[in-house]
């Protein structure tokens, strides 16, 4: 489930199921495509922020979906989370993340495919595709290598280990820490 508030010139689109940490899942993924579809009609939108509640930002694929999936309907679901990264990663707002605590798998896709990303110091970042015997189709894999470079992403994608948000500060997958990190997102 995500909510849309606006703040100003803000668009802030957060997930809001922190009980079961955020789950990107099908009907996420659509209301988010639904919001993509509506800010970008509206011209006093310049920034888009997306966020989580409590100290989860959001926790990737829904795990119990994505074992329902037959093969057809897994490649179809690869593709439209793939096609709704692209579409924030080329939007014409600003796009920021403001991680606010767990950033898992198809979220970190999410972070990854927006223009900036800040993060609580208590933030933590994982692709656990590898201890799943999966691998991210949401784009990850590309977007991941080009921002903190190859060898920091193979050890994230290979050990599928979280790392702490003042690693991901060091190694450039975040700009800057912020106890608040909407606030920051809304300031700057």
């Amino acid at each position: 489930m995500i909510e849309v508030e606006r703040v100003s010139e803000n668009a802030i689109v957060r997930f809001v199921r922190p009980e079961i940490r955020n789950p990107l899942s099908v009907a996420v993924l659509i209301g988010l495509s639904n919001a993509l579809d509506s800010l970008a009609e509206d011209p006093g939108v310049s920034r888009i922020v997306f966020t989580g509640v409590g100290d989860v930002f959001a926790s990737g694929a829904d795990l119990r979906e994505i074992d329902l999936l037959t093969p057809e309907a897994a490649a179809d679901f690869a593709l439209k989370g793939q096609s709704l990264m692209a579409r924030i990663a080329d939007s014409r707002r600003e796009t920021i993340a403001a991680v606010n605590g767990f950033c898992l798998g198809g979220a970190l896709d999410l972070a990854l495919a927006c223009k900036r990303r800040i993060a609580s110091p208590h933030a933590v970042f994982s692709h656990p595709g590898a201890g799943l015997g999966i691998v991210t189709g949401w784009g990850g894999t590309q977007r991941l290598p080009r921002l903190v470079g190859q060898a920091n992403a193979l050890e994230m994608f290979l050990t599928a280990q979280h790392i702490t948000a003042e690693t991901a500060l060091r190694i450039g997958l975040v700009e800057a820490l912020a106890a608040n990190p909407l606030t920051l997102a809304l300031e700057t």
